[in-house]
């Protein structure tokens, strides 16, 4: 696993999820785990030298991505990657978006929404993703997976986990227009 945390190395970049409940998690699923802390201002280039490291480490050929339909997000993953000698992977590309969340339902993966815009806080944040949930997405206009920037989530529980993640829930920090939930 690889995760981008803040120039500090507390939280993660996008998500605001600390270091320490990240490192859990990887031990979890029982895959090893790597951060890369920067800002965004280098952040490609410290990318790209992350996975170098990694690849010569666990001596890797891929890299697997997440992304779902975004073309700018697919060619910064192939360029990142090519550029570290490995190839892209994107198991997800071109899937239905609210098929996958069905899905990850079906598997019973539990998905705290961890942060959020704004204006979705009061309703979504702290929740974990369900199907009454993926309704009340449709009925705000939220996309099923929040490929927009809509929110991010933890998953505390799934078939990789070897138990469920307990987590302590406190406030709520608000910053550059979005909330973010207060985990540890």
């Amino acid at each position: 696993m690889l995760n981008v945390l803040n120039e500090s190395g507390k939280r993660s970049r996008s998500h605001g999820i600390p270091r320490e409940l990240l490192q859990m998690q990887a031990m979890n699923i029982g895959l090893p785990i790597t951060f890369i802390e920067t800002e965004w201002t280098n952040y490609e280039s410290r990318f790209v030298a992350r996975l170098q490291a990694v690849k010569s480490e666990y001596d890797l050929t891929h890299a697997v991505y997440g992304d779902i339909d975004i073309e700018e997000h697919r060619s910064w993953e192939e360029k990142v990657s090519k550029a570290a000698g490995l190839q892209a992977y994107l198991p997800l590309w071109k899937k239905g978006r609210r098929d996958l969340v069905l899905q990850m339902l079906e598997l019973n993966m539990q998905c705290l929404i961890v942060s959020c815009q704004e204006q979705w806080a009061d309703a979504i944040l702290g929740k974990t993703i369900d199907h009454k949930l993926l309704n009340k997405f449709g009925q705000l206009g939220i996309d099923a997976c929040g490929e927009n920037g809509e929110y991010h989530t933890f998953v505390v529980n799934g078939p990789l986990h070897n138990s469920k993640m307990e987590l302590t829930i406190g406030g709520v920090e608000y910053h550059n227009g979005y909330a973010f939930l207060e985990i540890s």
